[in-house]
């Protein structure tokens, strides 16, 4: 099966700040990769090679001529003053793939009603974008990462200001989602990620890829990992320790 992206002994640093060095990873199209690790350790920085947003000191990139992601980044900002409704928004996630003056078909269209039905905004088509909560925005920026039938979608945060009822459907969605595309989900909260994705990569400098979700303190520390697994009754949590680089 060919690989969809495959990172090969990347180096990659801001200004003179190397933030990641020798990662090597490989994603094929049916991978729900859960990628963890502490603030600053080089998560986000990850995504951004994969996407092209920062160019590597070193090493390769391969991408298959197939593969068309879709992006959900952590922090969406929009000028809420700017006059764009939300199926506007939605739709301009298409030109990842469409030019821009080109317009939406029949079925981007029939995709635009879905997925904002999905997220409970099926009559709120021509509301201005300026008067959605953030929670609401960021499901708005979910359906917009959806629009072009990414193979590969990749999720900063998810639940970033989104409420819990709509949170647990949007892990049930993404089991639902992992049977058409690949997925990489960047999360803190590794109690609940560990039980819906199927391999994870602690990334903390390098990237230590663990071929299971099932992980323990043991496997973190073994891969340098800053993370504890505390269980507190029935529901998992996290707390981080100090890791002891510069």
């Amino acid at each position: 099966m060919e690989p969809l992206i495959q990172l090969d002994n990347i180096r990659a640093a801001y200004d003179k700040n190397v933030v990641l060095n020798q990662v090597n990873l490989t994603v094929h199209s049916n991978d729900f990769i859960g990628i963890i690790g502490p603030n600053g350790g080089g998560k986000t920085t990850l995504l951004k090679v994969i996407l092209n947003l920062i160019q590597p000191l070193s090493g390769r990139i391969i991408k298959s001529d197939k593969v068309n992601i879709g992006y959900l980044p952590q922090v969406n900002t929009i000028d809420k003053q700017f006059p764009v409704t939300i199926k506007d928004v939605v739709l301009s996630g298409r030109f990842a793939t469409d030019k821009w003056w080109k317009r939406a078909n029949k079925e981007q269209l029939i995709r635009v009603d879905e997925l904002l039905e999905f997220i409970g905004l099926d009559r709120s088509h021509n509301v201005p974008i300026g008067e959605l909560s953030g929670g609401q925005m960021q499901r708005v920026f979910l359906c917009r990462a959806l629009i072009s039938n990414p193979n590969l979608l990749i999720l900063d945060e998810p639940n970033t200001y989104v409420d819990k009822t709509f949170e647990a459907n949007l892990y049930n969605l993404l089991g639902e989602l992992n049977e058409q595309m690949a997925i990489l989900l960047v999360s803190h909260d590794v109690g609940t990620i560990s039980s819906m994705v199927k391999t994870i990569a602690c990334v903390n400098g390098g990237l230590h890829y663990h071929p299971s979700n099932k992980i323990t303190n043991e496997i973190l520390q073994s891969y340098n990992c800053p993370i504890e697994l505390v269980s507190h009754g029935h529901v998992p949590h996290r707390v981080l320790k100090h890791h002891g680089h510069e």
